[in-house]
Order: C-alpha cells, then sequence, then structure tokens
C-alpha cells in the first residue's frame, strides 16, 4: 500500500467518524430550542425536563465531537502539507473563523445552559438555548464554506509561487455552492437528530418505562422528522443536484452510473455498474426521469462519462455510485416511515401502534449512514481533484511523511476511538435507561 492511498484512507477514517457527532449535536441544537420555546410559551414543565434531558446527551456529543475533530486540523500539516500551504490563505480564514467564533460561543452558552438554569430567568435560559443553536449552526456554516471552495472554488488569487490566496472575502462567504450544501447537510442533521429523538420516545412506549416522555418525543421527533425529510429532497436535495450538474457534470454521470450521453435519459433506481464494458448490469430505470428532474424537461440531453476524458472520471466510480444511491434510497424511506408516523399521530394512533414503533426504534442508525454516504457522495464525486479544476488530491499529500508513520498513527486512531467508542456507548445508554426523570430530580435537587 503506498502513502499516498494512506493518507487518503488515513483522513476519510477520522473525518468519517468526527461527523457521526456533529450531526446529532446540530440537530439536537434545533430541537432543544424548540423545547425550550414550547416549555417558555405554555409553562410546561415536561419540555423544561425534556430540554434538559437532551441537552445532557448533547453535552456528550459535543465533547466527542471536539476530542475527534481536533486531530483533523492537524491532519492538514501532517498529511496533507503541500495543499495546506497551496490553499491555506484560502481555508485557513473560515476554518480560523469555526474555531474562534463559533466553538467558543456555543461552548460557552452551553456551559450556562447545563450548570446556571437555576440563576438565569426562564428567559435568560432560553436565550442560551438559542445561542447553542446558533453556535452550532455557524460553525457547520464555517466548516462548509472551506469544503464548498474545494468544490467549487471562488473569489481567489494564484500567487506566483503557485499558492492562493482570498481576493473577496464575501465572495468566499457567499459561494452559492455553500448555501446549496450548508442548507442540505443541516437538513440532514435535524433528520439524524428527529430519528434518535423519535426513535428514544419508541423505545419508551415499547419498554412500558417513562411513557409521558414517550409520548413527547415521538410527537416533536415525527413532527421534525416529516419536515426535515421533506426539505431535505424538495427544495435542497433538487437545487443541490442541479448544481453538481452544472459544475461537476463528471461527478453526475458517475453518480448515475450514466456512461453514455444520452437525451431524455434514465434514472437507474438500482443495477451493478460494470467499469470495464461501460454499462449497469441488472438495470431498474425510469426512462427520460434524469433529464427532468436535473433540466425540467424529459428531452433534454444530460452528459455522460464519455463526455469526459478517462483521467477526469471519478476515481473510485463504483463507491460513488452506490453510495450516491444509499443516500437516495434511505432518503425515500425517511420520508415514508414519517409520513406514516406523522399520519398515525394525526389520528391519534401511534403511541400504540407497535408495528409502527418498531420501524421508528430500529431506524436510529440509518441517519447516520445515509448522512456519511452523503458525504462520500460529495467528496468522492470530487475526484480526482482536491480543489475541483485546480489542484489534484495527488499533488496535495505530504511526501515527507513514511508509509510506516502514516500506518502507524492510523492504527493509532482506530484503537483510540473503538475506546472512544466504548465509552461513549456505556454513558449514552446509561443516561437514556435512566430517563428524563433523572435529569428532573437533579434540576429540583440543584434547585432546592
Amino acid at each position: 500500500m503506498d502513502t499516498f492511498l494512506l493518507h487518503r484512507i488515513h483522513f476519510a477514517f477520522t473525518i468519517t467518524y468526527h461527523y457521526l457527532f456533529p450531526q446529532l449535536t446540530m440537530g439536537l441544537a434545533l430541537l432543544i430550542v424548540v423545547l425550550k420555546f414550547i416549555a417558555l410559551k405554555n409553562n410546561d414543565e415536561r419540555y423544561n425536563a425534556a430540554a434538559r434531558f437532551w441537552a445532557r446527551l448533547f453535552a456528550v456529543n459535543f465533547v466527542l465531537g471536539v476530542v475527534t475533530g481536533i486531530p483533523m486540523e492537524f491532519q492538514f500539516g501532517t498529511n496533507w502539507a503541500e495543499f495546506s500551504r497551496r490553499t491555506g490563505g484560502v481555508i485557513g480564514q473560515p476554518l480560523a473563523m469555526e474555531g474562534v467564533f463559533s466553538f467558543f460561543l456555543e461552548s460557552t452558552f452551553l456551559g450556562l445552559f447545563l450548570f446556571a438554569e437555576k440563576r438565569l430567568t426562564k428567559l435568560a435560559h432560553f436565550g442560551s438555548a438559542l445561542m447553542v443553536f446558533i453556535g452550532s449552526w455557524i460553525s457547520g456554516f464555517f466548516i462548509i464554506v472551506t469544503d464548498a471552495w474545494m468544490q467549487h472554488p471562488v473569489a481567489y488569487h494564484l500567487l506566483p509561487n503557485g499558492t492562493y490566496e482570498v481576493s473577496s472575502f464575501w465572495g468566499l462567504l457567499f459561494n452559492p455552492w455553500a448555501w446549496l450544501q450548508y442548507a442540505h447537510n443541516m437538513c440532514g442533521a435535524v433528520v439524524t437528530a428527529a430519528f434518535v429523538m423519535a426513535a428514544t420516545g419508541a423505545f419508551y412506549l415499547l419498554d412500558g418505562k417513562h411513557v409521558e416522555y414517550g409520548k413527547l418525543f415521538l410527537k416533536v421527533g415525527v413532527i421534525a422528522g416529516l419536515a426535515s425529510c421533506i426539505v431535505q429532497i424538495f427544495p435542497t436535495g433538487d437545487l443541490h443536484g442541479r448544481a453538481v450538474a452544472k459544475y461537476q457534470p463528471a461527478a453526475m454521470a458517475g453518480m448515475e452510473g450514466l456512461f453514455r450521453t444520452e437525451k431524455g435519459a434514465p434514472i437507474v433506481l438500482m443495477g451493478q455498474p460494470d467499469i470495464e464494458h461501460e454499462k449497469i448490469d441488472n438495470p431498474i430505470a425510469a426512462n427520460k426521469v434524469l433529464s427532468f428532474l436535473i433540466y425540467g424537461t424529459t428531452s433534454a440531453e444530460v452528459q455522460g462519462l464519455d463526455s469526459f476524458p478517462r483521467d477526469q472520471w471519478p476515481t473510485a466510480l463504483p463507491l460513488l455510485y452506490y453510495s450516491y444511491h444509499i443516500m437516495a434510497g434511505l432518503g425515500t424511506y425517511f420520508a415514508f416511515i414519517m409520513t406514516l408516523a406523522a399520519f398515525l399521530l394525526w389520528r391519534g394512533k401511534l403511541y400504540t401502534t407497535r408495528w409502527v414503533l418498531w420501524p421508528l426504534l430500529l431506524s436510529f442508525p440509518l441517519p447516520y449512514i445515509a448522512n456519511t454516504a452523503g458525504w462520500m457522495t460529495a467528496e468522492i464525486g470530487r475526484q480526482p481533484w482536491l480543489v475541483y479544476g485546480l489542484m489534484r488530491t495527488s499533488q496535495g499529500y505530504s511526501t515527507h511523511v513514511s508509509e510506516g508513520n502514516s500506518l502507524f498513527t492510523l492504527l493509532g486512531f482506530m484503537g483510540m476511538y473503538t475506546v472512544l467508542s466504548i465509552l461513549w456507548v456505556v454513558i449514552v445508554y446509561r443516561l437514556i435507561g435512566a430517563g428524563p426523570q433523572t435529569a428532573e430530580a437533579h434540576y429540583e435537587t440543584m434547585t432546592a
């Protein structure tokens, strides 16, 4: 295994593991604000207790997100030094702003929310939850701005020494790709939080414990899940897909397994890509649908992979194809199960319909898979470019870091993250098992 491949595996592992935590915290931040708002509006202590319960789970995930996120910053200098040298004048600014502004904002007000409730008014405590939400979502925005510049570089100058610098700070922040990617990504985070909340509620009802809070979690989780699943598909998913087709047509062709340029291009629902023979085996396709989804007409021409030189095809084409179809397939399932659950909630039958509660409970890992597949689609689709059209991935890695060093640190991270995973499972299991009443009792003890 060569050094270049090891560096790619190294970063892919650390960033995939890291994003398991922020996607839940960013989604939960919004739902905690919703719970606090309902508590404040209706003077309902149940929603306050629910917000405290989820804030404790938020804090656990926040800590793990910080611990696993910091090493990635160092990897830009250790594993991808040439990339950092050439593009640091651009990506350094949003990454620094994420750390200086949003991280400290989020962590400071999270501390106030968790430990200062008895010293704050109800409105001020709601304000602390709101600031945690703002901080976490600003954090996501700056990270997306960084990635969006790699996907669709704008507002830069190429200097004589081969490095890049920002020509317009506002142009960097208002990169159109960034806003589409940000909206789609944050909807995915809310989907994760909604499914986790709904699954916890379903668990309580099926187990016959904490039933009152189980109903509350189901109600909020299903309503938030339905809304976020719909917006995830349309308009955010639709608009982002059109942007990919416009700015990265080779990636779109790879995602859809479209090897040849076609008018009235079909969308392949299932099938296996055969790279050698440039075709899809055993395809199940809907004729002319891809042309309609991208261009709004069934007769439009969609560029296939044959329109591009072979060295500009996505380098891991089968993985791109499967990750995209996993994401899209799970997104369809999410919309279906949340629509069904919302209908039963409206009819007043959800809490006793066990054949729906079980799928809601067992579905909680699926948004993590879907979000991971979505990021894989975005990052693999950009290949072979590290910065699309400007810098190939093979030009950005650290040539002075040996294969042995990269493998040693990769194994070290795997070992440490295994320990962190066990710790996370134990803590979350105990928190969920104890239930919201424990959080409420803890608060009453603090305020006694």
